[in-house]
């Protein structure tokens, strides 16, 4: 008989550089939409009034985004792996707690993408047999990533049958 899963809130936090590593992404996020609106400022004479307050609401929004959204979702983001099960707490608007039993893991994956590399970071992706799909790690150091994916391979392999 299996052991009673509840959904609970994981234990561990991701790494602090993923406050800089949201932070850049917001930033490229923000900094390109403002710059878009300065181009329009200045091709489009006709427009000005209208532009200036848009820039003014954007610029305010993406500040307050830029410096609340990372910090926010490293307050929110959690993890944890047990022999039994993968637990994982994301979000910053929309949170969503999950967990999911190793008995349903079908594959372990690590992501880096550039700035990932950049920040040492790296994420994991559990897919499992649930039609909820993978539950994703983000913002944990690179080295750690790799020593999560290896234990939970290794505690999966020893699970008898077929993930489904």
């Amino acid at each position: 008989m299996e052991p009673e899963l509840r959904l609970r809130p994981p234990r561990n936090r991701v790494d602090p550089r993923a406050v800089r590593w949201w932070t850049t992404q917001a930033l490229a996020h923000v900094v390109p939409l403002l710059a878009a609106i300065v181009v329009g400022y200045v091709l489009l004479a006709d427009a000005r009034d209208w532009l200036r307050f848009v820039f003014a609401i954007v610029a305010i929004g993406g500040v307050v985004y830029v410096i609340v959204m990372p910090r926010w979702r490293y307050h929110v983001h959690r993890w944890e792996t047990t022999p039994e099960a993968v637990y994982a707490a994301s979000g910053w608007v929309l949170q969503e707690w999950r967990v999911a039993p190793l008995s349903r893991v079908q594959t372990i994956d690590t992501q880096r993408g550039p700035l990932q590399q950049l920040f040492g970071l790296a994420s994991v992706t559990v897919t499992t047999a649930s039609s909820k799909g993978e539950i994703k790690i983000d913002g944990l150091d690179r080295t750690l990533a790799v020593e999560v994916v290896h234990r939970l391979t290794e505690t999966t392999q020893a699970i008898p049958g077929d993930a489904t």
